[in-house]
């Protein structure tokens, strides 16, 4: 039987294996990390339970378990390497980026374990736990917030927020500068807009006729915020990835692990697919 796969050995071998720390002592092959991290995307894409993992599918001449490929992920995890590849992967191809227009919204999870960052949230009646996302043009995500739990408004505390999604697009060597960024009627606050104008971005948010701050202080461009339809999109797709549609994961490094590890599949697919039809 042919191994299931969401990207193909090359694309592994090039873009995701440069990126991930191995032993310093023992011996595993190239290999067979390769088919570590292709155990990790089913995982990604299918949500099964770790132990149901398919790991006589999954992998050819020596066939690991599944708390083997646990490990490892957690492992990688714990330092933080998803997110720095993904960082790397968008500084490397960042030419290929629409930053035109950018797109900031936030995504409430159902948390079924309960674990860090979770509490339960009366609108969407269950535990969550949130996160602000934000988006390029081309509906790449480009960032992640540190996830809070889940009885907060999007706003809350949301000049930390801004400050870790400034952070991340830095480390992808991306610049704040001048950047227009389009938000809904619920982060329509004085403090998201200084929070972005500190960091040199235009604000362009949908006013929220609850809100009692004046709005004739700001500017609103109808034609710009139509192009906030793209992190809607690019939340449709995060939800083709099982594993983040509904969070198991009871640790907060681990729940950031599988959401970077998303962005990196997502972002590989489109940039090859572009690269492509040059």
């Amino acid at each position: 039987m042919p191994k299931y796969t969401v990207l193909d050995k090359d694309t592994k071998k090039n873009e995701i294996m440069p990126y991930l720390s191995v032993a310093k002592r023992g011996y595993v092959s190239q290999d067979c990390l390769i088919e570590v991290v292709n155990a990790i995307l089913h995982k990604l894409k299918s949500g099964c339970q770790w132990h149901q993992l398919p790991v006589g599918h999954l992998f050819g001449e020596v066939i690991l378990s599944w708390n083997a490929v646990y490990h490892h992920f957690r492992k990688w995890c714990r330092l933080g390497e998803w997110q720095s590849m993904f960082a790397s992967l968008v500084s490397k191809y960042k030419h290929l980026l629409d930053m035109s227009v950018t797109n900031i919204d936030g995504s409430p999870t159902p948390a079924v374990r309960g674990g860090e960052c979770v509490e339960y949230q009366g609108r969407k009646k269950r535990k969550t736990t949130n996160s602000l996302y934000l988006t390029d043009r081309l509906e790449v995500a480009l960032a992640m917030s540190e996830p809070q739990k889940g009885n907060h408004a999007d706003i809350y505390q949301i000049k930390e927020r801004v400050d870790e999604l400034a952070a991340q697009l830095k480390d992808c060597g991306l610049s704040t500068d001048g950047l227009f960024n389009n938000a809904d009627a619920g982060f329509d606050s004085r403090t998201f807009r200084n929070a972005l104008g500190g960091y040199g971005i235009i604000a362009n948010v949908c006013p929220n006729p609850r809100n009692a701050e004046p709005k004739e202080d700001y500017l609103f461009d109808e034609e710009l915020y139509k192009e906030r339809f793209v992190i809607e999109r690019t939340n449709a797709w995060m939800d083709g990835f099982r594993s983040i549609l509904t969070r198991y994961d009871t640790t907060v490094s681990s729940w950031k692990g599988w959401n970077y590890l998303a962005f990196v599949v997502a972002f590989l697919k489109k940039i090859h697919k572009s690269q492509k039809f040059k």
